[in-house]
């Protein structure tokens, strides 16, 4: 049995398990985050416990890409394993987030209020044309976390691109910005023909292409 949770509010979504987790009675609870290492991983995953059924809580472990990589190949047979598996990611980006809702029973979000803000436009605009996909993919990552709409940080990716067409600081810069106003052109309609969500269509552009 799996259960997901899923929030920025981190005090309210810890609160929610640790009450969930108190009424899986009389079984013996193993807890598993991201400064475990991958061993400790693999031995809360293998099944029932000396004891019987346990409970496992998965906490953020996904920050760590070998656990990542272990846990997602894992989700079929936790899905269906007597154990009770509680798995908490604060912010999994649209396609991990898609997977863990496609094994989980339940999933409850818990995000924390949104808060007023800076706006990251020119941020975000530095960031794609200097070529920090580092530093792109983090703010991308604050934007959709903060409820901006997929359409409108497209809409700035874009604006960023075309202007290193008409104001380059360079040939190469204004080949980079006419080939990245091509992708996010194309890219909507290439999300739409291939069933993907815009925000999964950006971020993988990012990755791969800015």
């Amino acid at each position: 049995m799996l259960h997901l949770f899923t929030g920025t509010d981190t005090a309210k979504v810890r609160g929610k398990l640790n009450a969930a987790t108190r009424k899986v009675k009389g079984a013996e609870t193993v807890r598993i985050t991201d400064a475990h290492t991958l061993l400790d991983l693999e031995a809360a995953l293998r099944g029932n416990g000396m004891f019987g059924a346990r409970v496992v809580v998965l906490d953020n472990c996904m920050a760590n890409e070998e656990m990542k990589e272990l846990l997602l190949a894992r989700l079929p047979e936790l899905k269906d394993r007597d154990d009770t598996t509680f798995i908490y990611e604060s912010a999994p980006d649209v396609a991990t987030k898609k997977t863990l809702q496609k094994y989980a029973e339940q999933t409850e979000v818990f995000d924390a209020p949104k808060k007023e803000r800076k706006d990251d436009f020119f941020a975000v605009v530095n960031a794609l044309q200097r070529g920090q996909k580092k530093d792109l993919w983090v703010l991308l990552q604050k934007e959709f976390v903060a409820g901006k709409a997929p359409e409108a940080v497209h809409g700035s990716l874009f604006w960023a691109a075309k202007q290193m067409i008409l104001k380059p600081r360079g040939t190469a810069d204004a080949a980079r910005g006419r080939a990245m106003v091509a992708q996010l052109a194309e890219l909507p309609h290439e999300a739409r023909r291939n069933g993907f969500e815009l925000e999964y269509a950006l971020e993988h552009f990012v990755l791969s292409s800015a």
